[in-house]
């Protein structure tokens, strides 16, 4: 492959990426997904892939797009002064899946690649992504399993890439007015371009393929578990900080948004049912508090 960048190489890989996880949801889900092609008039387009009220999956969106732009919206441009106002192309994968069951984790993946050029016509490009796992109920084979899918991932390219990655994650992931993480982690990336290209691209995709068996096990391991309404409230108000932290913080939420983006398609990260209560806290002793003593803290799950 050449070391030149290859925004082809890079579609057709994403569209094939989209269309091999969606196939393997609904095979364990058992419900398809609806598809949604679109276009964007300031340029480009995509398709979203979206499961609501499904058997395992309460809501889940497996979205690919790809935009482009006359001028570089704040949140790409933010410490690169010199992009300001270029034009540039962006495209990727992004998934969100709230499963029905509260012992089912929510999780999060995306993989894109972003392109632009300098005034002297020099290109800029970096690839992104990674995934996170956000329990509501904790399970430490879950966590191990799926940082071990994660190491596995990167590990080929670099020995310190998966520490690097996830500390990144760790960092990323936190919602600072809580002061606590949004669940056990899992590895983030950004503004990746080093060595080059050809390595760069194999490492996003190795990133990719790694989806559906880091994530679909845990799943068919907890979507049939016994459950009843208090686990499902625990479920509801520990969402509320998923939309809080995608609201406020996302970077790819506010990319989308200040872009002109496809709002349903932004937004389909958003869980169905939600609540918010006043200074809740945990019973001490119970399945609720473990989530916060055991699991809401930076920890090496390589070794749990």
């Amino acid at each position: 492959m050449s070391s030149s960048p290859s925004p082809a190489a890079v579609k057709a890989y994403l569209l094939d990426l989209q269309e091999r996880i969606v196939q393997a949801l609904e095979t364990l889900d058992g419900k398809p997904f609806l598809r949604d092609a679109w276009q964007r008039p300031e340029g480009g387009g995509g398709i979203s892939r979206v499961i609501e009220e499904g058997h395992a999956l309460e809501r889940g969106g497996v979205n690919f797009s790809h935009v482009t732009g006359a001028s570089l919206p704040p949140s790409a441009a933010a410490g690169r002064p010199e992009l300001g106002g270029r034009a540039w192309e962006a495209m990727g994968v992004s998934l969100v899946l709230h499963p029905r069951n509260p012992h089912a984790p929510t999780v999060h993946m995306n993989v894109r690649f972003f392109s632009t050029t300098k005034a002297s016509g020099e290109p800029v490009w970096w690839f992104g992504g990674g995934m996170d796992l956000t329990p509501y109920y904790g399970y430490a084979e879950d966590a191990r399993h799926f940082h071990q899918s994660c190491h596995a991932a990167v590990a080929p390219f670099g020995d310190d890439l998966h520490a690097r990655f996830k500390t990144w994650c760790d960092d990323y992931f936190y919602l600072k007015h809580r002061r606590e993480p949004r669940g056990v982690g899992g590895i983030f990336f950004d503004d990746f371009n080093a060595p080059g290209f050809a390595p760069s691209f194999a490492m996003t995709r190795s990133v990719g393929d790694s989806f559906v068996d880091a994530y679909l096990p845990i799943l068919a391991r907890r979507k049939d578990m016994p459950y009843g309404e208090r686990e499902r409230d625990f479920q509801a108000y520990r969402r509320g900080r998923y939309v809080e932290f995608n609201l406020v913080f996302d970077r790819g939420t506010l990319f989308g948004l200040q872009s002109g983006g496809r709002t349903e398609a932004i937004l389909m990260s958003m869980p169905p049912l939600v609540k918010w209560r006043y200074d809740w806290q945990p019973e001490a002793g119970s399945p609720e508090a473990a989530l916060y003593t055991d699991f809401l803290v930076h920890r090496d799950w390589l070794q749990a």
